[in-house]
């Protein structure tokens, strides 16, 4: 992996990281452009730059890391446990899911529950206006439907923020709890693929790790921050058609023949 290619790989996932469009279907995509093989380099380069992208979390969101706001992360911890579970008892029934095919079709099926659920929402006052005013009932919700995410393609963003708007967060406070969800998501999950790719290391671009790293935090740190900008004026629906339009291009660059079926970001 040359440096561009950690530029460009750095940029989505940091953008697609937070987004609910899923960073998989993305990487896939770009990982295939550019000729990268799924190899020890590349799957280590994979877990830095989502490293990154929790640091960014941290980042966005220091203030709450102290004592005084420890209800929320209760709270965070039990929309965190649904996942963990089936994720733990399940892993290898979810690692065979994996396909460019299932990818491309729950874009699609994500971007039309987006579309129904802002439908059903246009009219609706959000009982929950504030990421602090979220209870645990809520919580417990948000998490059950962060299992969908287990399902490649469905975006761990994605599930979360749907879940939070059927329960009556406001979009943004959907997208905020989505983002303190992701550092036990992502650390738990970078956590274990360092220690069971720790090896794979050794033989690292050290140069194009650092540069992807760098690369990934920037772009992470201000997407939270546009996303929660926009979403004061605008609603998911553009997610929705994006990741329909995204899903179907996916499906055809696939029965074209262009993207490889085994393919693995």
């Amino acid at each position: 992996m040359d440096i561009f290619q950690a530029i460009i790989l750095g940029i989505i996932e940091g953008i697609t990281e937070f987004l609910p469009i899923s960073s998989t279907g993305h990487l896939i995509v770009a990982s295939d452009w550019m000729g990268l093989p799924q190899s020890a380099e590349n799957t280590a380069f994979e877990v830095i730059i989502q490293l990154s992208a929790i640091l960014a979390v941290v980042a966005n969101y220091k203030d709450k890391l102290s004592i005084k706001h420890v209800d929320l992360w209760v709270k965070v911890l039990i929309a965190f446990l649904p996942l963990a579970i089936i994720g733990f008892i399940f892993s290898d029934q979810i690692k065979a899911l994996f396909s460019v095919q299932i990818v491309a079709v729950m874009f699609i099926v994500g971007g039309i529950i987006f579309l129904i659920v802002e439908f059903f929402q246009r009219n609706a006052t959000p009982q929950t206006l504030d990421v602090e005013q979220i209870n645990y009932k809520q919580a417990a919700i948000i998490g059950i439907a962060q299992v969908f995410a287990l399902i490649p393609g469905t975006s761990r963003a994605g599930s979360t923020i749907i879940g939070a708007l059927l329960v009556g967060l406001s979009r943004k406070a959907s997208a905020e709890f989505s983002f303190l969800l992701a550092l036990p998501v992502m650390g738990a999950t970078s956590g274990y693929e360092m220690l069971k790719h720790y090896d794979e290391f050794s033989d690292a671009n050290w140069l194009a790790l650092g540069v992807g790293f760098v690369v990934s935090f920037i772009v992470a740190f201000f997407t939270m921050k546009l996303l929660l900008r926009f979403l004061e004026k605008f609603t998911f629906v553009g997610f929705g058609i994006y990741r329909i339009i995204f899903g179907a291009i996916l499906l055809y660059l696939l029965y074209n023949g262009t993207i490889d079926p085994a393919m693995h970001p």
